[in-house]
């Protein structure tokens, strides 16, 4: 099921479904767009392979740490634009996931690439540990 991602150069609405390789581009101005969706059990694995970093954030909407994260989350998913892709699954609503990462503290942050988990981080992290997890400059 595509997520629609507007494009924060024109503002045009996006439909991207996952795909496990290339980027999203905006259909107008053909700009990266900020690769950041939700996902389900059922469609967590099709959104984790993807030919750029994943960023799994496990998260809650009681959890005030992960309420913390989500905007920092969101700069990355702007400023890093078809250099990663962040996914982010609500433990609650996705349990079967939670536990399969083990997921007993939240926010919990899982790197992963080609489908496969390479790190993990546990809490609200600043955002310039996060971007040295996914391997990314901080932004200028």
């Amino acid at each position: 099921m595509p997520t629609q991602i507007a494009c924060p150069s024109c503002g045009a609405r996006n439909n991207v479904a996952p795909v496990a390789s290339g980027t999203p581009h905006c259909g107008r101005c053909h700009k990266a767009l900020p690769w950041l969706v939700d996902a389900t059990v059922e469609t967590f694995d099709a959104e984790v392979r993807a030919s750029v970093p994943v960023l799994v954030d496990f998260w809650a909407d009681w959890c005030a740490p992960c309420r913390a994260v989500a905007p920092v989350l969101a700069e990355i998913a702007r400023e890093h634009a078809g250099r990663v892709k962040i996914v982010k699954v609500d433990a609650d609503r996705a349990m079967a996931l939670a536990g399969r990462f083990a997921a007993r503290s939240i926010p919990l942050l899982v790197v992963m690439r080609d489908g496969a988990e390479v790190d993990r981080m546990v809490g609200a992290q600043p955002r310039a540990a996060i971007e040295a997890k996914l391997g990314l400059q901080p932004a200028a």
